[in-house]
């Protein structure tokens, strides 16, 4: 798989989608030898980055690469936090970024037909623009609907609306020697065959380019109204969650963060959190139809929490109160960035995650290393970062490298192994790509692998799409 590309290959690539559409200089693909993972250890660099238009370019570039048995990695937005989109072994980078039409919003259908370099913030404002709404809103707007689709985005609207496979209706797939399948469409339900859609949908560009899909959607969205309710600990603050639901009150969504994350951003921004007490806070956004209904909605919710132990409930019932709350929770990320090594995805039944906070707990103060852990308490998708900072009043300060850089396998492999004996999978949003790969046999055993391998070998037999990902 280490073949390098030749001057005929070059040119072969160039027929197809010109010249201009194939950078090989090092410092044009520089951007494309990695994702948003933060260390340099998994950058590696393409031979060559191709930018098909069409998909009966990406059919043609998937039969050159095919027969010459080379490595073609499909990228999308690189907001990937796994090496996913990292070509692992050389090769071709195939973007998609210049296949960003929007091709049709259905409005009889409630469905909409794009391409996969579509933006998730370009989709979500043309489709708010004809009076619908396409409500998971799985992750950074930037990344794109390809993507998306390729790892099975989430995020914390997952309890709710469900993840992104719960709204893609058909895809057009070309297959590692150049077919072209499209499978499902502006349809609701099917028990035609076995269901390569949702095989695909998740399987991060090892068995096929996603070349476009067609996308549920959903009437405009309701009003929505924020609150942030402070806990001791997390044990109350999820707890509150079965109580909610026990009440036939579904949020669009549930998380709980440690304050001393909060405490960095607000730093960070400039800004102040409503909840300055407790050590978690619950951050619960509502919808509902009308004012009255989100009124009662909030009471509830209220009541709720303060039965559970909850220091204060605060409204954020002004567009004011409601973008503070947001942008403090939205920044997060953006504010420990700098000092994250890695974002980790675990997904465990929600009424783990007590326990599993306080063995993350554990962790931390074993291998001596900042581990702020914070997710969604209604789908059991929780977030630690693995840190190369300590937490010192308030503030973020740098660990330097000898600190740090042999715990981190350790630190992966606890908080792993834990999420398994929980129920649990090392990833329920970001996927698996490179950096969780030795990881994976905690989580599936020998009998699901080998089904995945021949899944593999039977899609791409000779193993040229986005090889080393998931599994070797």
């Amino acid at each position: 798989m280490d073949e390098k590309l030749t001057a005929d290959i070059m040119r072969r690539l160039a027929a197809v989608v010109g010249p201009e559409n194939v950078l090989s200089d090092r410092e044009e693909i520089e951007d494309y030898s990695h994702d948003e993972f933060s260390l340099r250890d998994i950058r590696r660099y393409p031979d060559a980055v191709v930018k098909p238009r069409r998909t009966e370019e990406v059919a043609a570039l998937l039969r050159l690469a095919d027969e010459a048995r080379l490595p073609v990695t499909p990228r999308g937005g690189a907001t990937g936090l796994c090496g996913g989109c990292v070509p692992a072994h050389g090769g071709i980078v195939l973007s998609l970024e210049k296949m960003n039409r929007i091709v049709e919003i259905d409005r009889d259908n409630q469905m909409a037909v794009v391409e996969p370099g579509v933006t998730l913030g370009e989709f979500i404002r043309a489709v708010e623009e004809t009076g619908l709404s396409f409500p998971p809103h799985p992750g950074d707007e930037s990344a794109m609907m390809g993507g998306l689709i390729a790892t099975n985005a989430g995020g914390s609207r997952a309890v709710k609306y469900g993840v992104i496979r719960n709204y893609v209706r058909g895809l057009e797939v070309v297959l590692p020697r150049g077919e072209v399948i499209r499978l499902g469409g502006k349809i609701v339900k099917s028990s035609t065959g076995y269901s390569l859609l949702h095989l695909l949908i998740g399987s991060e560009g090892t068995l096929g380019i996603i070349t476009g899909a067609v996308i549920q959607l959903l009437p405009a969205a309701p009003l929505t109204r924020s609150l942030v309710i402070p806990f001791d600990d997390v044990d109350g603050a999820v707890e509150t969650v079965p109580l909610l639901m026990g009440r036939k009150i579904m949020p669009l969504a549930v998380e709980f963060i440690e304050q001393e994350v909060i405490r960095v951003t607000e730093d960070f921004l400039r800004k102040r959190w409503p909840a300055q007490s407790g050590r978690t806070s619950l951050l619960v956004i509502l919808e509902a139809s009308s004012e009255e209904e989100m009124d009662r909605l909030s009471q509830e919710v209220a009541e709720v929490c303060l039965e559970k132990g909850a220091g204060d409930v605060f409204i954020a019932d002004t567009p004011k109160k409601q973008d503070l709350v947001l942008d403090i929770r939205s920044k997060i990320y953006e504010a420990i960035k700098s000092e994250t090594i890695e974002i980790l995805d675990i997904s465990i039944p929600r009424a783990e995650i007590p326990g599993h906070v306080r063995r993350v707990r554990e962790i931390a103060r074993e291998h001596g290393i900042w581990l702020p852990t914070f997710g969604h308490a209604a789908d059991g998708n929780v977030h630690t970062h693995i840190m190369k900072a300590r937490y010192e009043d308030g503030r973020m300060v740098p660990v330097p490298e000898e600190g740090w850089r042999d715990k981190v396998d350790k630190v992966r492999r606890d908080i792993y192994a834990d999420a398994g004996e929980r129920g649990g999978v090392i990833s329920g949003e970001h996927g698996i790509g490179l950096v969780k790969k030795p990881f994976l046999s905690l989580a599936l055993d020998d009998v699901q692998l080998e089904l995945m391998k021949g899944i593999k070998r039977l899609f791409d037999p000779h193993g040229i799409l986005n090889p080393g990902k998931i599994f070797d």
